[in-house]
């Protein structure tokens, strides 16, 4: 995995600070990146342990949410807020255009910068995101009942408990994500025995680095309206859905397919939540890196 320094902040205008790390290849096709929930800039070297970014000219730029690992937390913020975030970055990095990436809880987040700054943006690639509460099947996921799902007293202690847990005993995660994953999920964490540490490690623990305040907005947010419709996204959408999505069922991402009027959705037979983005990491960055047609320079 090719990793670009160290983290990198930059500073907004309203004040806060904003991580991201880049992956891939320093001069290549810019793709921001957006992690899951719970999630940070590092847990990218986990679904692109291979180093397709690099081999595939893709600059990943992962950028993480306010509150998440070293991005300062922000009150009272909405999911079309982030899309300010991004053109800021974007313009700091001197990059004009450039695709979005958004991985399960991501997913909402890349959904909004195809709404709000479409002019910024050559396509857009959700994989096993998230959907709205009125997707069908929301509810049923393991990503709902979680945390966002859950009354704000609950998911507090729900995510206090977490965090605690992550301090001291992270292997013990890493033993209930085994006991808890089934098919084509179970198998990818027997034959790739770092995989589920990476996922730990490097998203779920970094994500709480500040606390429980990032992540426990973030859960709020995905059970709250979004602040725009998927049906008034006119943009190019590409949709990566496992069958077997324990996470986040199936048919959340065939209401997403369906409700954007721009989308090429594919769904995957016997796939599930963590193996089609490690899986198809290829697929989806080749879609994104073919969609920016040169290497934006400086606006």
């Amino acid at each position: 995995m090719t990793t670009n320094d160290e983290a990198k902040r930059i500073q907004l205008a309203d004040g806060r600070m904003l991580a991201y790390q880049e992956y891939g290849a320093p001069d290549g096709k810019p793709i921001f990146y957006f992690h899951g929930h719970p999630g940070s800039r590092l847990d990218w070297a986990a679904f692109d342990s291979r180093d397709a970014a690099t081999e595939l000219n893709a600059r990943v730029v992962a950028v993480e949410r306010p509150g998440h690992g070293l991005s300062d937390f922000k009150r009272n913020r909405e999911i079309l807020d982030w899309p300010d975030d991004v053109a800021e970055l974007a313009d700091t990095l001197e990059v004009d255009r450039f695709g979005v990436l958004g991985i399960s809880g991501g997913g909402p987040y890349a959904a909004a910068c195809a709404f709000k700054i479409p002019e910024r943006v050559t396509t857009t690639a959700i994989v096993c995101g998230m959907g709205p509460a009125e997707a069908t099947g929301a509810k049923t996921g393991t990503a709902w009942k979680f945390a966002a799902g859950r009354s704000s007293l609950m998911r507090t202690i729900v995510l206090t408990l977490m965090s605690f847990g992550l301090r001291k005993k992270p292997e013990t995660f890493i033993s209930q994500m085994h006991d808890a994953l089934n098919g084509a999920d179970k198998a990818l964490l027997l034959d790739n025995p770092g995989f589920a540490r990476k996922v730990i490690e490097l998203g779920f623990a970094e994500a709480f680095r500040q606390g429980i305040g990032g992540v426990r907005h973030d859960a709020g947010l995905y059970a709250s309206p979004w602040g725009f419709r998927l049906q008034d996204i006119t943009a190019e959408v590409h949709l990566w859905h496992g069958e077997e999505d324990g996470n986040v069922p199936v048919s959340v991402g065939r209401y997403v397919a369906e409700a954007l009027p721009n989308c090429h959705a594919r769904f995957i037979e016997n796939e599930g939540h963590l193996s089609v983005p490690y899986k198809y990491v290829r697929e989806y960055l080749s879609v994104l890196v073919a969609s920016v047609v040169a290497v934006p320079q400086s606006r």
